[in-house]
């Protein structure tokens, strides 16, 4: 039986890897996790924050994910937009979600991420 989500595996172009620790740590303010050293050779980066894992690979011929997207749960949901602002994100609010507020950004690369906080959190 599925007990958890583990991680959430997107991409970026090969390289990219200071831009992905910029915008995953510094913007975002996850803190990247070591990946084990055979797959620390294939590039990329992993990122945590609470319990969700965010796992970045670098791929060939990238594409971004434009539609499918992690849904984030974040606490204080203002404050984090204000902060993405502050660092020069784009923020996106969509009020389509009964029950939650959310918005939307993108990574340097193009992925969609999807923030969201229930109504009366935080």
């Amino acid at each position: 039986m599925i007990s958890a989500l583990d991680h959430v595996q997107l991409a970026a172009p090969p390289g990219t890897e200071d831009e992905l620790r910029a915008y995953y740590g510094d913007v975002l303010g996850m803190t990247e996790i070591p990946k084990p050293p055979l797959l620390a050779a294939r590039g990329g980066c992993w990122f945590a924050s609470g319990a969700a894992r965010l796992h970045i690979g670098v791929e060939e011929g990238f594409r971004p994910a434009r539609k499918a997207h992690p849904g984030i749960r974040v606490d204080g949901i203002d404050a984090f937009a204000a902060r993405l602002e502050e660092r020069g994100a784009k923020v996106v609010w969509d009020d389509n979600l009964p029950g939650h507020r959310r918005f939307y950004c993108e990574d340097p690369f193009g992925n969609r991420l999807e923030f969201l906080e229930p109504v009366g959190a935080g």
